[in-house]
């Protein structure tokens, strides 16, 4: 089951750049959250915060908090490769492995979480891609390489191998952006299909596919050139994109400016 993600003051800079200020959100366990907003606005780092892969870039540092059912995943004691299978996620652009099959695709994901035992890895690797939603397209091919898929199916083998090893949040940054219109709906069905095993939090450019699979959504904002972004505004999907309490959010979503 999912858990619950919740930030609170939480700013990041890329050495003395200031990307985003003073983010205060709940991410509910077993919904789907959208993060929108115009392009700078710090949606992608906000959410490479959560799982700690902002730290990896030189100069990065993170003030605030990030508590995943209730503890500081910046805490002292926190192992971050743990947090990282615990808190998965899927990228813009598929990233399979290219040379590795199908099988080892999502397999490698089984072995660095130590799940990938001799016996099991088959069942495991299998139960993933039907969960992926792609078994019945590649069962008969599972020695072929991953790069050999379509674009589409390669971003479900990513999510394949990120649910393999069953993470408590799915961390999404744009999964679709680069696919076709087709499989993109799949994306979106498996989402809706996927929450009720995983919290899922996606970044989208697409405010039709942010009404389609969100319970929630939130809304990011930069007040001008070289300043932070900023969360102007969160609350249900439907009342977003219908009735914002927030003038920005609302000349967002009609399309005024972003």
């Amino acid at each position: 089951m999912g858990k619950r993600l919740e930030t609170s003051g939480l700013s990041a800079w890329f050495g003395s750049h200031l990307a985003i200020e003073d983010i205060t959100l709940s991410v509910e366990p077993n919904e789907v959250t959208a993060l929108i907003g115009p392009s700078g606005c710090g949606k992608s780092t906000f959410i490479r915060c959560l799982n700690r892969m902002h730290e990896a870039v030189p100069g990065a540092r993170v003030e605030g908090k990030v508590l995943l059912d209730g503890e500081d995943v910046y805490g002292n004691t926190v192992d971050v490769p743990s947090l990282r299978r615990t808190v998965g996620m899927v990228f813009q652009r598929p990233n399979p492995f290219p040379t590795m099959s199908i099988r080892e695709n999502v397999a490698a994901g089984l072995r660095l979480a130590g799940r990938g035992r001799r016996g099991h890895a088959g069942d495991l690797v299998e139960k993933s891609l039907r969960g992926a939603g792609l078994w019945d397209e590649v069962k008969d091919r599972l020695d072929r390489p991953g790069g050999s898929l379509s674009g589409g199916q390669q971003q479900r083998l990513c999510i394949a191998r990120a649910i393999a090893i069953e993470p408590d949040v799915l961390l999404m940054d744009e999964p679709c952006s680069a696919l076709d219109p087709i499989s993109t709906l799949v994306i979106e069905d498996l989402m809706v299909e996927l929450k009720s095993r995983f919290t899922i939090l996606i970044v989208t450019h697409n405010m039709q596919q942010a009404a389609r699979v969100s319970e929630t959504t939130a809304f990011f904002n930069v007040g001008g050139v070289g300043e932070p972004g900023r969360l102007v505004e969160v609350g249900p999907t439907e009342k977003i994109f219908t009735k914002p309490n927030d003038e920005r959010t609302e000349a967002y979503v009609t399309g005024r400016f972003g």
